[in-house]
């Protein structure tokens, strides 16, 4: 026990200093900053930023979307079997049961985060159309004619928001496994994840024109993220309890339809309708989107 709970803090700490460094690479230094590309420059970031937009595409679907399907359904299971278990099964009550497994809980309740955040930022634009734009964005009025209108900081804090959440429940799976071997595997994948999702998030905050200090703030909450699951993940091993449930499962279902919103109505428009060789484009969004796949398998 004491071996793992070792690793686990190793995992917690390695996450967060990780997480942190890949976030301020771009926040900070400013060759990353597209409104001051010209050129080859210029060409150089949005091929990047196509790579980030092909991670996120690959987040979305290979992690988040997926384990979100994943535990509903794990979840609706138990209790479907708890049900069976206390009560005698009848032809009538079978007959319900078999068309219940036939309903998509989990794209439902997917498809309640993506409208979440549409009806609120629909409700933002209609109640103060200038809010969605001016959220925690610099006051330079030349930064904003680089961005479409759609690229606000409003769908950045969204994008943070849905990624800080998934965050907390990928450092839960870490810190509720029993073997060593297992978690070393598991940490590792998450590095790996982690490390890409936080220079992507970073870079598309600095495209977004979000304020220093507003980056600086979703940088620090992000990479604390994931160290606060591993910390829940111990206390529930160390309790004997389970570390999932439906409360749980839905909530992580609602992130991930944000999620969805934010990366086929913000970040892939934004990437796709830049200038640049839309066949170039392709190959970095599938770059981005094949390292997601393949940390999938472990991850």
């Amino acid at each position: 026990m004491e071996q793992i709970l070792a690793v686990k803090i190793g995992c917690l700490a390695g996450l967060l200093l990780l997480t942190l460094l890949c976030g301020l690479i771009p926040a900070q230094i400013k060759w990353f900053h597209m409104n001051m590309a010209r050129g080859k420059h210029r060409r150089i970031l949005s091929f990047i930023g196509c790579f980030a937009a092909g991670v996120f595409l690959g987040a979305c679907i290979m992690h988040m979307v997926a384990d979100a399907l994943r535990d509903i359904e794990t979840e609706i299971g138990k209790r479907r079997h708890a049900e069976s278990a206390r009560y005698k099964v009848n032809s009538t009550y079978t007959s319900t049961d078999n068309d219940s497994e036939l309903y998509p809980y989990g794209e439902l309740i997917i498809s309640l985060g993506f409208f979440l955040v549409f009806f609120i930022e629909s409700l933002v634009l209609h109640c103060c159309p200038q809010a969605v734009h001016s959220h925690g964005s610099q006051e330079n009025h030349e930064d904003h004619k680089e961005l479409p209108p759609s690229h606000s900081s409003f769908r950045a804090f969204i994008l943070f928001l849905s990624l800080s959440f998934h965050s907390i429940f990928e450092g839960l799976a870490i810190g509720v496994q029993k073997e060593t071997t297992d978690t070393i595997q598991l940490c590792l994948a998450v590095l790996i994840h982690k490390a890409i999702m936080s220079f992507s998030l970073s870079l598309k905050l600095v495209q977004s024109s979000t304020k220093l200090q507003w980056r600086i703030l979703y940088l620090v909450v992000f990479a604390l993220m994931s160290p606060t699951g591993i910390s829940i993940g111990i206390g529930v091993s160390l309790s004997n309890g389970d570390g999932s449930g439906l409360a749980q499962a839905v909530l992580e279902g609602v992130s991930a339809g944000t999620f969805l919103y934010v990366t086929f109505l913000e970040i892939l428009p934004y990437e796709l309708g830049s200038h640049e060789s839309p066949l170039t484009k392709f190959l970095f969004i599938s770059l981005g989107f094949s390292i997601m796949a393949v940390i999938a398998i472990w991850a």
